[in-house]
Formats: C-alpha cells, sequence, structure tokens
C-alpha cells in the first residue's frame, strides 16, 4: 500500500507549502472565500478549454491561467476599504457565476458531468512525478516571488494604510494567488484546495498571533491531515478527495478541543516579525501616537 499513497501524500505536501502561506493572508485579509472563487474561476477555464477541443493537455492550464488573470484584475479592483459592499460579496457574486457557467458550458460536451465532478474532487490518486515536478516549479517561483517582497505583501494584508499603490500590489498578490490554485485544482479539486488554504491557518491562529509561527503550525498540522487522510483513505477503501476534506475538517475540531484544554487565548492582533522595523515583533496596524516631552518654561 506504500507504494500507492506516497505519490497522493507528495503531491499535497507540495500544495500545502505555499498554500498554508496564503491562506495566512487569506485569513488576514478576511477574503475566506477567494479561494473558492478563484478556484471556480480556473475551473471554468479548463472546462471552455474542453468546449474548445483543447482539453487533457496544456491546453487546459492555459486557459485557467487566462481566466485567473481576469479574476486577478476583479479581486484587485474591488478591494475598496470605504465602500458599504464588502469585497467578499463581490467573491461570493464571482463563485456563483462561475460554478453556474461551468456547469452550462460542461452540459455542451459529452464529458461533461466527469469533469465537473473532477473539478471538486480533483484527480489525486492519478498524479505522477512529472505533474509533481510542475506543480513544484510553479510554487517556487511564487514562492521566490512573495519572498523578494514579502515586506510589500505583508503589510498590504496587515497595515494596508502604509502601502502605496495599493492596487498595483493587490493585482500582483491575487495573480501569483491565482497561478497556485490553476495547478492546485487540477490535482486536487475545488473542496480539497480550499480545505488546504484555509484550515491549516485557522488551526495555526487559534494557538498563536504571530505570523511566523502560524506558518510553521500551518505546515505541520496540514502535513499531519494530509498523511492520516490519505491513509485512512487507503485503509478503508474510501474516496481520497472527500475523506481528505473531512480529515481536515476534524483537525479543526480536535485543534478547538485542546486550545481550551491548554487555556491558549492568543491576542486576536496578528504580529508580523519585520513589518515595521527589520528586526523586532511588532503588532500590525498604525504606529501608536507619539507624545511630545512638555515644555519647562
Amino acid at each position: 500500500m506504500l507504494d500507492l499513497i506516497i505519490l497522493p501524500i507528495v503531491a499535497l505536501l507540495v500544495i500545502l507549502s505555499i498554500h498554508a502561506y496564503l491562506g495566512l493572508h487569506v485569513i488576514g485579509r478576511g477574503v475566506i472565500f477567494v479561494d473558492l472563487a478563484f478556484a471556480q474561476i480556473a475551473a471554468l477555464g479548463t472546462t471552455v478549454a474542453i468546449l474548445l477541443g483543447m482539453g487533457h493537455g496544456p491546453g487546459e492550464l492555459v486557459f485557467a491561467l487566462g481566466f485567473t488573470l481576469l479574476g486577478a484584475v476583479i479581486f484587485s479592483l474591488t478591494r475598496m476599504r470605504k465602500s458599504a459592499v464588502p469585497q467578499e460579496a463581490i467573491i461570493g457574486i464571482t463563485f456563483v457565476v462561475a460554478s453556474a457557467a461551468v456547469i452550462l458550458i460542461g452540459g455542451l460536451t459529452a464529458e461533461g458531468a466527469e469533469h465537473i465532478r473532477e473539478t471538486m474532487t480533483g484527480t489525486l490518486i492519478w498524479v505522477d512525478w512529472p505533474t509533481i515536478g510542475k506543480m513544484a516549479g510553479a510554487y517556487a517561483a511564487v514562492g521566490a516571488f512573495h519572498f523578494a517582497f514579502r515586506k510589500r505583501f505583508l503589510a498590504l494584508t496587515f497595515a494596508p494604510e502604509g502601502v502605496d499603490r495599493q492596487k498595483l500590489w493587490d493585482f500582483l498578490f491575487y495573480l501569483s494567488f491565482g497561478v497556485v490554485i490553476a495547478f492546485s485544482v487540477a490535482v486536487a479539486g475545488v473542496l480539497m484546495v480550499f480545505s488546504v488554504l484555509v484550515i491549516p491557518g485557522v488551526v495555526a491562529f487559534l494557538f498563536t498571533n504571530r505570523f511566523a509561527s502560524a506558518l510553521l503550525i500551518a505546515w505541520g498540522a496540514g502535513a499531519v491531515a494530509i498523511v492520516g487522510g490519505i491513509g485512512a483513505s487507503f485503509y478503508w477503501d474510501l474516496a481520497t478527495g472527500p475523506l481528505l476534506v473531512c480529515a481536515f475538517g476534524l483537525l479543526v475540531v480536535v485543534a478547538a478541543a485542546l486550545r481550551g484544554l491548554l487555556g491558549i487565548r492568543p491576542d486576536p492582533k496578528i504580529v508580523v516579525r519585520g513589518l515595521t522595523d527589520g528586526s523586532t515583533d511588532e503588532p500590525t496596524g498604525p504606529p501608536p501616537r507619539q507624545h511630545s516631552a512638555p515644555k519647562v518654561v
């Protein structure tokens, strides 16, 4: 059995490596369902590729990336801090429209029903090393990009008031996010990608409000859910994708119970090391007002 589960485990650990990091940003921005919207946009791109006879090849990825580029434009332009319409509403509308379009266009193709099922649950058990290699290469490029501009992206998420050219950097954030999703959905499916993105971050922030510590916890917790879920799936001969989603859900329940037993209550304000002075941990948000010393007459 071990030889059968190695590839799915490696594939999901590669996906986790970048999704856990992006998930902390998603939680910090309060746009929890942007991943679902991006995943459906990418799925819409692959569905259009199949309709045009370009499926099951590079054409699917090209269309998925092209549609996520459109999504990046939409989400970067709709982040309006002074608006009665929250961005989460725009994200929800995008998700619903993209989902309906996938069903509508999928119905026009001979393999539409099977394709729609795969977009939800993925093709994880059929993944191969070349596919994992392509994902790892794409994620490494995105990771290097985020590392090079880490202070800019962290400030944009946790202290956007002091960031100039926000629309441009929001676009670059969502564009890189969309690239990651386009590669992930084809393998893991919409439900699994959402779980890997959001749930490890939620578990991490139950125990700490420090970004670096949360990232380590997210990686560790996600790895436990992945190995345990895939192992249980093969052992009990159950559908891998749905069982993995349930395993991540169980992870949240166990983490919440453990948090209560340990009495851990981290401060809700997220702390990002080096965000302000490059050396120490500082709470995110605007700096405290400085009061000048009284004059002595």
